[in-house]
């Protein structure tokens, strides 16, 4: 029963991984996707209610996450309507999303992306994205959605960088 949470996130990171066949906003493309959201809530519920949490399940979930977001921008990128600025910003978010994971490396000797309440809403926003864009106007939309992406990064870094010891679930800056 441990590593049930566990395959879920690895079945996750399958999923992503067949978005890239599939044709993008087409009804396969949105089960799958949503699938994939599904089992990103399913899993970390079912470690938590289990007693199964661990270090290597926080790490798959996070890499399921980064695997996941590119996985979306690569499919996507045709009817998100990105201008240079937008592109260099999002290179800008990974650069500081970079830094963090490099931070806590270093610091904890692990990767570690800390599940703050900025992350989490960056991955919301991100996962209803496409199923949004047939009704939002994108150059607003990616607006929103990198300033909230790089507020989360930057909180991420801050934590990294002050934190003496890592805290993979901290809410946030202010919130422990």
């Amino acid at each position: 029963m441990k590593a049930v949470p566990n395959c879920i996130t690895l079945g996750r990171i399958g999923m992503a991984l067949i978005l890239l066949f599939l044709e993008p906003l087409g009804p396969a493309f949105l089960v799958v996707y949503i699938m994939c959201a599904f089992t990103d809530l399913l899993d970390g519920h079912i470690a938590r209610k289990t007693g199964s949490t661990s270090r290597l399940g926080a790490k798959l979930d996070s890499a399921a996450d980064t695997i996941m977001v590119g996985v979306s921008l690569y499919t996507l990128y045709p009817f998100l309507g990105l201008t240079r600025g937008i592109i260099l910003w999002i290179l800008i978010i990974a650069v500081i999303r970079a830094a963090s994971v490099i931070t806590a490396l270093y610091k904890f000797k692990t990767y570690a992306s800390i599940h703050t309440y900025g992350n989490k809403l960056t991955g919301f926003i991100l996962f209803i994205t496409p199923l949004c864009l047939p009704y939002i106007y994108t150059s607003i939309w990616t607006t929103v959605v990198c300033t909230i992406a790089t507020l989360s990064a930057v909180e991420e870094l801050i934590i990294q960088t002050t934190s003496s010891e890592l805290q993979l679930n901290r809410k946030g800056l202010f919130i422990k």
